[in-house]
């Protein structure tokens, strides 16, 4: 993001070439990675072999809540993927703005979010054990309200710490949702499934929610749109609403009874 930024490619395609050569690098890169031997088994049957097994989840009523917020965690994903650096860029309409950090180099400001994701893995394993998954979840959810909401009210000249404190909590939304997840998946599943239930979180996640998240949040923007000028304090509102909701209902939605010792054995943290 720094290199696309300080190059001025942040709207160019050039930028597609760049990740496209990274990716290569990158796939080089993985065959120097040590071996991970895997645990070979005979599908019974078809369906096991293509990892619909784990469907069998849905049956049980916690699993199920989870996964269905996994799909509402996942659109708010895309929302901030989709629509953060945009929001930084339109305040060069505005000339108290158009000079500022924030509007120049949009990414720089946005890597914050990576750059506190790698700080708050290292913070799961504590959470986990101290308050369990669901109100690791529910930090989650709040974190997210926060985050839209801040953006809401900031703005990258004298709001520019509101978006910066915005991007910090980012961390924080992102990781306690789907590290802490997955996580969470890996305790309550049975080992013959749990590679394909870790599949199933994901295309909870990155492929329904995604999906769902692209459809309603174009509505919403384009909702707050008059003749190319986006109302961006409200789009954030909605979005934080959106968030904020979605903690209340997975309060009172989500049974899992939490037990410390659960998280003593070493197997996953």
């Amino acid at each position: 993001m720094w290199v696309v930024d300080g190059m001025g490619w942040t709207a160019s395609n050039i930028q597609l070439y760049f990740g496209a050569a990274a990716s290569v690098v990158l796939g080089i890169y993985a065959f120097t990675l040590p071996k991970c031997e895997i645990k070979k088994k005979n599908s019974s049957s078809l369906f096991e072999a293509l990892g619909l097994d784990a469907f069998v989840l849905f049956k049980t009523p916690k699993m199920l809540v989870f996964f269905l917020f996994a799909i509402l965690l996942g659109a708010a994903l895309q929302i901030t993927n989709a629509f953060g650096q945009e929001f930084l860029v339109s305040f060069n309409q505005f000339d108290e703005y158009k000079n500022s950090f924030g509007v120049l180099h949009p990414g720089i400001i946005m890597s914050i979010s990576q750059i506190s994701e790698t700080l708050f893995i290292l913070t799961i394993p504590f959470f986990l054990k101290k308050f369990g998954i669901k109100k690791v979840m529910l930090m989650a959810m709040m974190a997210w309200f926060l985050r839209f909401g801040l953006f809401s009210v900031g703005n990258p000249g004298a709001g520019v710490l509101l978006i910066i404190l915005s991007n910090i909590v980012y961390g924080m939304a992102f990781d306690f949702f789907t590290i802490s997840g997955s996580l969470f998946v890996e305790k309550e599943t049975e080992d013959k499934i749990r590679s394909s239930a870790q599949g199933l979180f994901l295309m909870m996640t990155n492929g329904v929610g995604i999906i769902l998240g692209g459809y309603f949040s174009g509505y919403v923007v384009d909702f707050y749109t008059q003749e190319t000028v986006r109302n961006w304090s409200q789009i954030w509102m909605v979005f934080a609403g959106y968030s904020l909701v979605m903690g209340i209902l997975f309060f009172f939605l989500f049974k899992h009874d939490h037990r410390p010792e659960d998280y003593n054995n070493g197997t996953f943290i």
